[in-house]
């Protein structure tokens, strides 16, 4: 019949299987933090584009109000009715030259790509609310958590 050990012997080995269980939750907690940590960093760039779209659009309309005249002239180049992709190309006229820098800055902010696109309407002086333009800008969320490949923002002002 095989002795039962006691004292130290009995103990033997008892202290690496500890330490391994320690280890093995220590290893769980760092990787549900990491998890959490790579969470919190899309959250945080989809709130940050978020922000820059509805600022840009703030952007327009401010640029828009300065030069009233030429916002609320639908055959100007600040009434942009369909979904514009690309910023219209470079000429002496104000209206165009604030275009040419909202798109460029909105491609760095929301990214260069073709689903980062704009549109603005305005209504004319002989609407029954002259000078109400609406700005939309699209841009492509879907690295966020939940995130749309469509997401927008949609800006009403009166010039």
């Amino acid at each position: 019949m095989p002795t039962r050990q006691t004292g130290a012997k009995a103990q033997r080995g008892v202290a690496l299987i500890e330490v391994l269980i320690a280890f093995l939750i220590l290893s769980v907690g760092l990787v549900g933090f990491s998890a959490l940590q790579v969470r919190a960093v899309k959250a945080t760039q989809s709130s940050l584009q978020r922000n820059d779209a509805a600022m840009l659009a703030n952007f327009i309309l401010e640029s828009m109000r300065a030069n009233k005249a030429a916002a609320i002239d639908l055959a100007l180049p600040y009434n942009l009715t369909t979904r514009t992709c690309t910023a219209p190309d470079a000429s002496t006229s104000l209206a165009e030259t604030d275009l040419v820098a909202w798109f460029s800055a909105l491609k760095t902010a929301l990214g260069n790509v073709a689903s980062t696109c704009a549109d603005i309407t305005c209504t004319d002086v002989n609407s029954t609310t002259p000078g109400v333009c609406t700005v939309n800008v699209y841009w492509d969320d879907s690295r966020a958590l939940g995130g749309s490949a469509t997401q927008s923002v949609q800006m009403v002002s009166r010039l």
